[in-house]
Parts: structure tokens; C-alpha cells; sequence
């Protein structure tokens, strides 16, 4: 079972991220996790604190001449902005004077926070809830992005819609109907959606959300919208019913909707299939070579918990930044009196952001699930297991279930 840990305040020294549990020599360079965190930092509408941090990795530990060694790897991603928090986040007792923060923002942990663990400063609940956290998760999540691709499987996403404003070719319904033309083209999605500034794969539309954009910046608003996070690559097999807690779609679903804004998951046609016959729903089994296929892939790529071979589809929403420049209405702690919110730096949308986080979370899922299925002290172990299911899963069955 691989497992990580982040520890770090939004502001404070750095960010830290443990990983445990990968087999050994995997080969690991700092310049691979660089890139996905520099992925995540990009994006129209993000705010100022993308200019202030040019996030890199240090590793600390569990990685030698390149190689994973087995034993738990440890990343730190200092925080440049430090240098202008260290009196209000001193881990000492500060002697000087520090303004309290009395005013909690709606849609943030502010209020919760103090309520569930007896804060007198709102900055205590502010630090930790903090998105900057993300960028300890993308360092564990490369680590498993990494590791699938040794074995073919690969990642990718796309911003599908902000602030309503969505494509006029339908790229997710092309996938659900297995026509998968923008993968077997050799298409890379991701590659395509970085070199928009929003990561839509529509030129069109790109110019229209960004004018949508420079118009919630002027009127100190903010903008959610959806992503598609895509697995191709990914074997039969991971997951299972046999029990509730080890469904792969369940996972898929805890791990994206932990990030942070995230209000909505669904693996498949999702909600829409609620609306929709069985026989529009369901995927018709067929016989790709030696292989099963559907003709369809209206289920994700994920079939009673369990993954059936074809791609992993993954649509979730994002609601707008809660921070508003023009802020809402809200309640003094100190007075117990209305008044209106305060504002902290903050983006105006950072869809492009969470899509690119949520590749990390599908990754470790996914990789979690692979190692649960096929184990491995070391990966040229994992190799061997993998190898010997792949080339006789169809065989097995054939024989199986043969007059």
C-alpha cells in the first residue's frame, strides 16, 4: 500500500511531502516533478502569488543515483514569500504585536475552522486550508505519474468549460462514445491544453473565456467550471467490489474531490446517465483481437468498482474562488456585528490549476490500485507480475469457461 503526507502552512518556511511504500528502482529525476509544478502554477486568472513562487523540488531522501530505493521518499518545496510572513508565522512565541484576523470570508474555512479547533486568529484556520498545499500533493502524485508510465499508462486533462462557457465540439462526449480519435491520433491532451492559457483544447472558446475573465476582475468577482481528467494505458482489473472501500470509482471520487474547491465528481456520463435508458447507458462487450472491448465507454472505463481496460474518464467542478475583491457580507468575531468581508490575495479562476492538480490524485489512485493488483518489492518484481496477468488474462478466461 503506498501512502503520502504533506505538512506546511500556506505562507510559512516550506512545504513537505513523505511517500511510502513504491518499490525500488524506479528511475526518479527532479526535473520530471519540476515540470508538473510548474504546470500547475500556470493559467490565465491566477493572482500574484504565481509571480512571487517559481515552485522546485529538493529531495531529501529515498532516491539514490536516480533510483527509488524502497524506503520513503521525502520532498521539500520552499515557500519564496517566507521572508515576508516570518513574524506572523513564527514558531516561537512572538513577542511583538500581530494583528489578529476577526473576520471570516463566506465560501472559506475561516469560521469553520475556529469553530472546530478553538482558533482565536482566523490566520490559523487560512494557512492550512490554503490550495498552496496542492503543490506538496502534485510532488507525490509525479512520483506515481511516473511510475504508470513505465507501464503505459498515461495521464492527461483538459479545462472543459469556465464560467459556462463551454466548447463547440463536445471533446468528453466523443470519449464516452469511444471514439477516441483525439488518443489514437497520438494526441497528447495535455500537451495540447498547456499551450492554451485557460488549457481548453478550442481556440474559440479560449478568447471567450478570457474576456470573460478580464470582466470578473474588473468587478472583483471570480469564475469555477469543469475539467476532464483522462487514464489511458490502464489494465483490467484494479480495483474491486468485494468490498466498499476498494472500489477504484470511489477512490477516484475521494481523491478528486479532496482538493481544495472541488464540488462535484462523476466517472463516466455521470449525472446525465440518471437521465437516460439502459440501453443508452451500457456498454456492449466486444472482442478487440484477444482482447475485451466496448463499444462504448459511457462507464469511464470503470465497471462494478473494477477497471475494464478502456480509458478512464473523469469529469469534476470547481466552484469560484471564495476570496472576492469585492468582498461579501459577513460577521465580526470580535463585535459579533456585520460587516463586510475581508479580501487576501487571491485568483480570479484557477480551473487550469485544479485540472492539472487532479492529474496527480487520478496518477496516485490509479498507481495505488496497480500495486494493490501486482505488488512488487522492486519493479523489476512489478514487471514480471504485470507481464504474466497481461499476456494470460484473456487465455485464463477462454479456457476457463470453454464446452
Amino acid at each position: 500500500m503506498i501512502r503520502f503526507l504533506t505538512a506546511g502552512e500556506s505562507h510559512g518556511k516550506a512545504l513537505v511531502t513523505i511517500v511510502e511504500g513504491f518499490p525500488s528502482n524506479i528511475p526518479i529525476s527532479a526535473g520530471e516533478i519540476n515540470y508538473q509544478l510548474k504546470r500547475r502554477q500556470g493559467g490565465y486568472g491566477r493572482g500574484t502569488r504565481m509571480k512571487i513562487e517559481s515552485d522546485s523540488v529538493q529531495i531529501l531522501s529515498g532516491i539514490r543515483f536516480g533510483k527509488t530505493l524502497g524506503s520513503p521518499i521525502s520532498f521539500l518545496i520552499e515557500n519564496k514569500d517566507w521572508v515576508n510572513w516570518e513574524k506572523e508565522l513564527s514558531v516561537q512565541q512572538n513577542k511583538e504585536s500581530i494583528k489578529k484576523i476577526t473576520i471570516p470570508r463566506p465560501g472559506h474555512a475561516d469560521l469553520v475552522g475556529v469553530s472546530k479547533y478553538n482558533f482565536d486568529d482566523i490566520r490559523n484556520s487560512i494557512e492550512r486550508s490554503s490550495a498552496r498545499e496542492t503543490a506538496a500533493r502534485m510532488a507525490a502524485g509525479s512520483i506515481a505519474r511516473i511510475f504508470l508510465e513505465h507501464f503505459g499508462i498515461k495521464i492527461a486533462s483538459y479545462v472543459e468549460s469556465i464560467g459556462g462557457i463551454y466548447p463547440s465540439n463536445d471533446y468528453f462526449n466523443q470519449l464516452l462514445k469511444n471514439k477516441t480519435l483525439l488518443l489514437k491520433s497520438g494526441l497528447n491532451i495535455s500537451a495540447k491544453a498547456d499551450k492554451s492559457a485557460v488549457r481548453v483544447l478550442d481556440e474559440s472558446q479560449e478568447k471567450k473565456i478570457i474576456n470573460k475573465i478580464k470582466s470578473v476582475k474588473k468587478s472583483g468577482d471570480t469564475l469555477g467550471g469543469t475539467f476532464i481528467a483522462i487514464a489511458t494505458g490502464v489494465p483490467v482489473g484494479l480495483g474491486s467490489f468485494m468490498h466498499f472501500d476498494r472500489r477504484l470509482d470511489a477512490d477516484i471520487a475521494f481523491h478528486l474531490m479532496s482538493i481544495n474547491a472541488v464540488k462535484g465528481v462523476e466517472i463516466g456520463n455521470g449525472f446525465e446517465s440518471a437521465e437516460q435508458y439502459g440501453s443508452q447507458v451500457h456498454d456492449e462487450i466486444t472482442i478487440d483481437v484477444k482482447n475485451f472491448s466496448r463499444k462504448t465507454n459511457h462507464s469511464g472505463g470503470i465497471e462494478g468498482g473494477i477497471s475494464n481496460g478502456l480509458p478512464i474518464l473523469v469529469r469534476a467542478a470547481m466552484k469560484p474562488i471564495s476570496t472576492l475583491a469585492r468582498p461579501l457580507n459577513s460577521i465580526d468575531l470580535t463585535t459579533m456585528k456585520k460587516i463586510i468581508s475581508r479580501y487576501e490575495r487571491s485568483d480570479f479562476t484557477a480551473v487550469p490549476s485544479c485540472a492539472v492538480v487532479a492529474e496527480s490524485m487520478l496518477a496516485w489512485v490509479l498507481a495505488k490500485h496497480f500495486l494493490i493488483k501486482f505488488g512488487g518489492d522492486s519493479l523489476e518484481e512489478t514487471e514480471d507480475n504485470f507481464s504474466s496477468f497481461t499476456k494470460k488474462s484473456f487465455d485464463r478466461i477462454r479456457k476457463g469457461f470453454k464446452k
